[in-house]
């Protein structure tokens, strides 16, 4: 949730995040124990600027905290000083050569570092832009369902499941970019789109928002962490051989996410749709309550033509298409953090900071597909700077790679569709089974008795 400590072009240093708070404080070691949201500097807590509208009859109300974009992050390279981590592993040796890369070792420049070589722009958000996006992608939607109930053909329904799939799925990404406030600097705009965009299909706006901002929050960590995270060797043991199938057997990880959205992960319990879930606090039950009436009435609306068109024409238009939109997100996502040819590491303790955890993440080449799902493929600048708008992404990544050196992956380039991908998931889900239960700097393993 924002801050708000950026200005509108996103000028002043971005915040450190601290995970979200369940327990009682962070330690960075003995000697710096501290409390969730407290600094030796009280200022770094204030929100300078709220932001508030006016509602007309419904009078005025602040909506400063309705973003979700990192709130405070807690580095090892401001805590102990740059200084110390330029000098050594992965920088600059005592005699001045060139150290060996190591992924797992703190980087050699900061957020700031980053953000200063990003160009001023980039961070301005426009909201006539966004909703532009917004039209072309529902008028695809409903120029691709008309033509196939027109046509009705079994050579076209085959290629408008792949296609309306897809735009489903180009519907979620600017829905959540409304989560993240890089839609438009209007909290209440970013709320009505987000909601009509992800309640057709059939997604939580606010249960899904909260949980994704704890996504990035955490974003490389082996516990706190969200969306796809390693499981531990303890769980892992564990698990029975069918939720192992489920888990790691292509393509059956590929229709996850419905699930993930009622049940959560392994080793994790609660659900989007419950405002009494871990998942939130007390304040933001309204919000969840309000996204899951909106799911309902969409899942009404769907069950009204169902009886309206039939199950079959609905199954057709609707249904499959929604699976397709499902495999589309939890194949982008799980390749976001995972795949890589070279093992990336996962933190814990005092290990783990926001920007060694989003230096993990990777991008991707998806082709044609890139302009279609607006440029989610440039993860990592996105997980650091999620406040950035999608348009900006492909140039603050440019701008960025001197900085990030070798702690950026540059990803393999796609042909017109991104089947080269299709293997590097397949090798994942084979060998990237469970990290040590201990430890706070740890890697995938394999369970080589797991077939």
């Amino acid at each position: 949730m924002a801050s708000f400590v950026i200005s509108e072009c996103g000028l002043k240093p971005l915040p450190q995040i601290y995970a979200r708070p369940r327990a009682g404080f962070v330690s960075r070691n003995p000697s710096k124990s501290r409390f969730l949201h407290v600094s030796k500097n009280f200022s770094d807590l204030k929100v300078t600027n709220p932001l508030k509208f006016s509602t007309g009859i419904f009078g005025e109300k602040n909506w400063g905290l309705k973003v979700s974009v990192p709130l405070r992050v807690a580095t090892v390279e401001e805590d102990e000083g740059r200084d110390e981590t330029i000098m050594g592993v992965n920088g600059i040796g005592e005699q001045g050569e060139e150290s060996e890369f190591n992924p797992g070792a703190p980087p050699p420049f900061t957020l700031a570092d980053i953000r200063a070589a990003i160009p001023k722009h980039c961070w301005v958000k426009n909201p006539w832009r966004s909703m532009s996006y917004v039209v072309r992608d529902v008028a695809l939607v409903f120029g691709l369902a008309a033509a196939a109930a027109y046509l009705n053909n079994w050579l076209v329904w085959p290629l408008y499941w792949f296609a309306q799939g897809t735009m489903f799925w180009a519907l979620f990404v600017l829905g959540h970019d409304c989560g993240h406030g890089s839609f438009s600097n209007n909290p209440k705009l970013n709320s009505v789109v987000g909601h009509i965009l992800h309640s057709s299909i059939l997604v939580p706006y606010n249960g899904w928002r909260i949980s994704h901002r704890t996504h990035h929050q955490n974003h490389g960590h082996v516990e706190n962490d969200e969306s796809w995270h390693p499981i531990s060797e303890k769980i892992y043991r564990d698990m029975d051989n069918g939720t192992k199938t489920l888990r790691f057997t292509f393509p059956l990880p590929m229709f996850a996410y419905p699930f993930y959205l009622w049940l959560r992960s392994p080793g994790k319990e609660g659900s989007h749709f419950d405002p009494n879930s871990d998942l939130f606090v007390p304040s933001e039950r309204k919000d969840v309550i309000t996204s899951t009436l909106c799911w309902t009435a969409m899942a009404a609306i769907l069950v009204g033509l169902g009886f309206t068109m039939g199950p079959i024409q609905l199954l057709k238009l609707y249904g499959v298409p929604y699976w397709l939109f499902v495999m589309w997100l939890d194949f982008v996502t799980y390749l976001h953090h995972h795949g890589h040819e070279d093992k990336l590491p996962w933190y814990r303790g005092k290990e783990w900071s926001y920007l060694r955890g989003g230096l993990t993440t990777l991008d991707r080449d998806y082709g044609w597909i890139n302009n279609i799902h607006h440029d989610i493929g440039t993860h990592v600048i996105h997980h650091l700077f999620p406040q950035i708008p999608h348009y900006h992404l492909v140039e603050a990544t440019e701008a960025a790679k001197p900085v990030f050196g070798k702690y950026y992956r540059e990803p393999k380039k796609s042909g017109p569709l991104p089947f080269h991908l299709i293997g590097d998931l397949i090798r994942s889900l084979k060998t990237d089974h469970y990290v040590s239960t201990t430890g706070d700097v740890v890697y995938y393993q394999t369970d080589p008795e797991f077939k």
